[in-house]
């Protein structure tokens, strides 16, 4: 392959390194691919893992996408994901707390691709000034049962619970675009500013040029078993809503994240790869809580005379062994027989006997009032 990346035997253009990526990790998977109609994959993103000063693991992942409008947007996508990787995974490791270290860390990234417009290979723009390299960016951290979300512009993160029957899914950022911005202000329906060429200007961004940086956090603590998916819009754009890209994400992600994230990838690609698409893929597992039983957890204990099993039936007793209590699985020891429900409460004592009321005193004897004009 000559320098130029095309092969001197055919001529044709060869495949660059960043044209499709895959990065696998213990927790977390990721797939980058340029498409089908850019020369170039201008999104980067990564996946690590580290440990907590207490020794709870923690999964880090980064996707950033570049402004195509901005010159060298490949090198800032790339630039932003190394510095906020590395800042994110030192926070974590001195025990700064998640959402901190996330704005710490888009700070650092945008001060990394800030520093691109002054290396001298920036064009210049006529009457001075240079035209900034920019991408946008989100992360994910995952330590704890806690997930952290951090972005700016218009990459995206969603939460898909396994069960999505019972558990909806959900779009966990908010683009910093034109069509959000008119969607907010009420001036137009979802459906109609996302259909409006205008829908994927963005209005927030990292890079010199960038106004008002305004970095955009969000923490949450699932309770059910899901994927965390960060994503650029090369493949949102193909399934906008959380309920609608959650059709294409499979069902065993959490046990297959690359798997996933290959999926979601050739989804988007078999719908036109207009864009480049980066995701990734975050299994989350929340932990078993543990309690100590209360009092609504104990089982009602009732004497052996009480409500007599019928004849040739098991006893509740017998029916419910094993079984954890208040869940209507039995809950007994084997023991006297019980109902699974809330306890019976003990009888209150007899209330004492009120002492009579005091005799009311006599009234008083009253003169007879005189009636006007009575003399």
């Amino acid at each position: 392959m000559a320098p130029d990346g095309y092969c001197e035997a055919c001529g044709k253009a060869q495949p660059k390194p960043r044209d499709h990526q895959e990065k696998a990790l213990d927790g977390v998977a990721g797939v980058s691919d340029r498409g089908l109609r850019h020369h170039r994959n201008e999104d980067a993103f990564t996946i690590a893992g580290t440990s907590l000063p207490d020794g709870e693991p923690a999964v880090v992942a980064v996707v950033c996408d570049g402004v195509s409008s901005s010159p060298r947007p490949d090198e800032a996508s790339a630039t932003a994901v190394d510095a906020a990787s590395e800042s994110l995974l030192s926070s974590l490791e001195r025990g700064e707390d998640p959402a901190a270290a996330m704005r710490r860390a888009i700070g650092d990234a945008n001060r990394a691709v800030t520093a691109l417009a002054h290396d001298g290979r920036s064009p210049a723009q006529p009457g001075g000034g240079v035209n900034a390299p920019a991408c946008t960016y989100v992360s994910a951290v995952s330590a704890a049962g806690l997930v952290t979300i951090g972005w700016v512009g218009d990459t995206r993160a969603y939460w898909i619970p396994d069960d999505r029957e019972s558990a909806e899914p959900y779009r966990l950022t908010e683009d910093d675009s034109w069509a959000a911005r008119m969607v907010s202000a009420g001036l137009m329906a979802e459906a109609e500013a996302y259909a409006d060429p205008r829908a994927h200007a963005i209005t927030g961004w990292l890079g010199a040029d960038a106004e008002d940086l305004l970095p955009h956090t969000v923490s949450f603590t699932p309770h059910v078993p899901g994927v965390l998916l960060i994503c650029t819009d090369g493949l949102w754009n193909y399934a906008e809503a959380a309920t609608d890209l959650a059709f294409f994400v499979r069902t065993d992600a959490r046990t297959e994240p690359l798997a996933a994230a290959r999926a979601l990838v050739n989804f988007a690609v078999t719908s036109g790869g207009h864009d480049n698409i980066t995701v990734a893929v975050l299994p989350i597992t929340p932990a078993v809580e543990e309690y100590e039983p209360t009092l609504l957890d104990l089982p009602v204990q009732r004497p052996a005379s009480d409500t007599p099993a019928p004849a040739g039936g098991p006893s509740r007793a017998a029916a419910g062994t094993g079984g954890p209590a208040g869940t209507g699985g039995g809950g007994g020891t084997g023991g006297g027989r019980h109902d699974v429900t809330v306890p019976d409460l003990p009888p209150l004592p007899p209330l004492p006997d009120l002492p009579p009321p005091p005799a009311m005193p006599p009234m008083p004897a009253f003169a007879p009032t005189a009636t006007p004009g009575s003399g």
